[in-house]
């Protein structure tokens, strides 16, 4: 992307745009009022929360946005657009490196060789091609389709690389909310196996020691009724279908799950939400914690 060569001067009456050019690594706010002296500090706040203030192709109202040195701020004279909507899913949190979404169950983190409709990979990528066709979305990790929740986005390769290459040492929490089946008697407690999928594509554990990839799932009880359980679980490790596999071996199957045992489906989907993210930002290293509501049908489901 081409900048505009224009005086770091800020001068709402003749200028629609003004870009300045980071020379150190810096906090939005305190380059703001460096660069700009002759604005108060209730100034550039007011233009933070009216969207006028963008680094690179990203708008941002956060006053503690790390910066880093090469990128470009622009300072706009008018409200920035909104970022459009899309089907099944939201942006939470975009920054230069990343981005964070909340997913809705029935939606395709990437497309399969089966399947090839709409992805929120695709969305995403149309997304960020429209500040610049060379513009690429790299996937981190994946949320099974009838899952929804929290799940994350590269915008690079390198980025993309340094997450996965460090990811149990960069994830600091993944918590999700589970509605199974029966009724959970044990409070807490934690389920250690080795995962295997068989020929029909189906997860299983073994309890021999290295037969498979390591599974280590950490569950709480927090509700339950006659007939179905709340759980937070949380993740040790990130095995495919690593939570449902579990919670069929506990024998309380996660709702809505045929694939593995499960007979109802009180909420019309499957019962199982990524409801907290948090991990090292690969780039800057600082702690992002990011985390939604429990789902109204999870907990109506659960009386």
């Amino acid at each position: 992307m081409k900048y505009p060569q224009k005086k770091s001067d800020f001068s709402p009456n003749k200028l629609k745009e003004v870009a300045v050019k980071v020379s150190e690594a810096t906090e939005l706010m305190k380059f703001l009022i460096e660069k700009f002296p002759e604005k108060s500090r209730t100034t550039i706040k007011s233009m933070l929360a009216h969207k006028q203030v963008t680094v690179d192709d990203l708008v941002t109202t956060k006053f503690d946005f790390p910066l880093k040195r090469g990128q470009m701020v622009f300072l706009n004279k008018k409200k920035t657009e909104e970022k459009p909507r899309f089907r099944g899913m939201r942006i939470v949190h975009e920054d230069a490196d990343i981005i964070v979404i909340e997913k809705g169950s029935g939606l395709l983190s990437i497309a399969t060789d089966k399947e090839k409709t709409k992805t929120a990979y695709s969305m995403l990528s149309e997304y960020v091609k429209r500040f610049d066709p060379k513009n690429l979305i790299f996937i981190v990790h994946r949320l099974d389709r009838d899952t929804s929740g929290l799940m994350m986005f590269a915008k690079s390769k390198k980025v993309q690389e340094a997450l996965q290459k460090d990811w149990n040492d960069s994830i600091i929490e993944r918590s999700y909310v589970v509605v199974v089946e029966g009724i959970v008697e044990k409070t807490e407690g934690t389920i250690t196996s080795w995962l295997k999928e068989n020929k029909a594509l189906v997860m299983y554990s073994s309890q021999t020691p290295d037969d498979g990839q390591k599974a280590i799932t950490h569950y709480k009880l927090l509700k339950a009724d006659k007939q179905f359980s709340l759980l937070e679980v949380k993740l040790e490790t990130g095995r495919k279908n690593q939570i449902r596999v579990h919670m069929k071996d506990l024998g309380f199957p996660v709702t809505g799950d045929k694939k593995y045992g499960a007979k109802l489906n009180p909420i019309g989907q499957m019962g199982l939400h990524a409801r907290v993210l948090a991990f090292k930002h690969p780039v800057t290293g600082r702690a992002l914690r990011f985390d939604t509501p429990i789902p109204g049908k999870f907990l109506k489901a659960v009386r």
